[in-house]
């Protein structure tokens, strides 16, 4: 299986590179600065030749482009989504740095469809033709809260795009899923929050592995609990 993971270099995308290397998978592990992140190299070099290293910055239309163009043909059964930003400090009601607020829909709302739109014809190409966006729950409406506008404004809106594009790609025979990881102990999680990330991945690798054409376009949690919009 071959599987592109974008943010690869921490977190929750590192433990994807690590999890679906040690299953056998060829892993294309993309992240801003690659020789950057030991333990990404780490992983790399333990994983016999199956994790290869790709730079990319998912906020530079360029550089996502240039990735494509790189890998030519070569089918891609699994894409992972996994880079994102919480955005800014500031991103409450009576306060918000706008610019940043910017920047976090580039990466976390309009990066994700850019991906998608550059590996449409490897995902074609692919086996398993499986397109995964993490997202969040704090981008359902259904739980919002008043707080952190920028973040949970784009997760709202790439959960509509993905929606969206489910039901524009479909007789492309491509699965487009949403998944929120849960609460994880990473950088952005934080160090209070409820699951380690071996324990989301293990989790979402699961539920990823049961898809099928009917789970196009819905939002799931990693148990496979469908959530709210």
């Amino acid at each position: 299986m071959n599987v592109l993971v974008t943010g690869a270099s921490r977190g929750l995308g590192l433990e994807f590179v690590k999890q679906y290397a040690e299953e056998g998978a060829t892993v294309f592990a993309c992240c801003r600065d690659p020789g950057a992140s030991k333990p990404l190299k780490r992983v790399s070099d333990e994983a016999g030749g199956k994790v290869s290293l790709h730079g990319l910055d998912v906020a530079d239309a360029q550089s996502i482009a240039r990735l494509a163009e790189s890998f030519g043909d070569e089918p891609i059964d699994l894409l992972i989504n996994n880079a994102g930003i919480y955005g800014p400090k500031e991103q409450a009601a009576g306060n918000m740095d706008f610019a940043v607020w910017a920047e976090t829909f580039a990466v976390n709302t309009m990066a994700p469809l850019q991906m998608a739109q550059a590996f449409r014809r490897n995902l074609k190409k692919g086996r398993d033709k499986k397109l995964i966006t993490i997202t969040s729950g704090m981008g359902s409406t259904a739980y919002h809260s008043g707080d952190y506008f920028a973040y949970r404004s784009s997760k709202a809106a790439v959960n509509n795009v993905m929606h969206g594009l489910s039901l524009a790609w479909k007789d492309d025979d491509i699965i487009v899923t949403l998944i929120h990881p849960g609460w994880v102990k990473t950088d952005m999680g934080g160090p209070n929050a409820t699951l380690e990330p071996h324990q989301s991945i293990a989790g979402m690798r699961k539920v990823i592995a049961r898809l099928t054409a009917k789970d196009s376009g819905k939002f799931l949690d990693y148990s496979g609990k469908e959530l709210p919009w």
